[in-house]
């Protein structure tokens, strides 16, 4: 439950209440820290492979005081790709972040929107891809409207505590979030029944055998 909504850890406290599991909110944060990332993997070792088109951007926000980077990538269907918290935006940070993309997704881009950031060209040039830099008007809207999930958790946990919490979390989310997102403003009601229902299968297999 709180993976899948928006909910803190007390809501999830009073709503296991309710089903007559008396649990305190401070358990279910430590199930949160411990089978997350296992969910995370499981998930992503079943899913389709992202289309060829990225969207990268990044937006700042503070943990602990320290102003930090949220850098995301969502293919043209909006899947999430990756998110990773960096210090920085600066060409080494943006480098580091398309090195990680190209190694755990599994395919080659063919087309990467970004906004006028200069650090990304800069990383691109460097791994020979600065021809499949897409830059310009609202062509990375896509990725800009990705990070409202990010920001309702954000408001919801009042805040990140720490730069590691927040990629702990942030990863996990993300893959969570993949397999729920049916996108159904463009499909039929028969179809997101179908989506609907082959992800939850795919949720009872990622979190089987993971119970406490």
């Amino acid at each position: 439950m709180y993976f899948r909504f928006n909910l803190s850890f007390r809501d999830v406290e009073e709503l296991m209440t309710e089903r007559g599991v008396d649990v305190s909110y401070e358990t279910i944060r430590r199930w949160v820290d411990k089978f997350g990332s296992t969910y995370a993997k499981r998930i992503k070792l079943r899913a389709e492979p992202p289309s060829p088109a990225w969207h990268l951007d990044e937006v700042y926000t503070k943990i602990d005081g320290e102003m930090v980077y949220l850098w995301r990538a969502v293919d043209e269907e909006g899947t999430v790709l990756d998110v990773v918290v960096q210090r920085r935006r600066n060409t080494k940070a943006a480098l580091r972040w398309l090195r990680k993309l190209l190694k755990n997704q599994g395919i080659k881009p063919t087309r990467i929107v970004t906004d006028r950031l200069g650090s990304y060209g800069a990383a691109l040039k460097l791994l020979g891809m600065k021809h499949l830099q897409d830059v310009g008007g609202r062509k990375n809207n896509r990725a800009e409207c990705s990070h409202v999930p990010i920001r309702r958790r954000k408001r919801k946990s009042q805040r990140f505590k720490s730069v590691h919490k927040a990629q702990k979390l942030l990863s996990a989310h993300a893959q969570i979030y993949n397999l729920f997102n049916y996108r159904r403003h463009l499909i039929t009601r028969d179809t997101l029944r179908k989506f609907r229902h082959q992800a939850n299968l795919n949720w009872n297999l990622a979190s089987a055998s993971m119970c406490p």
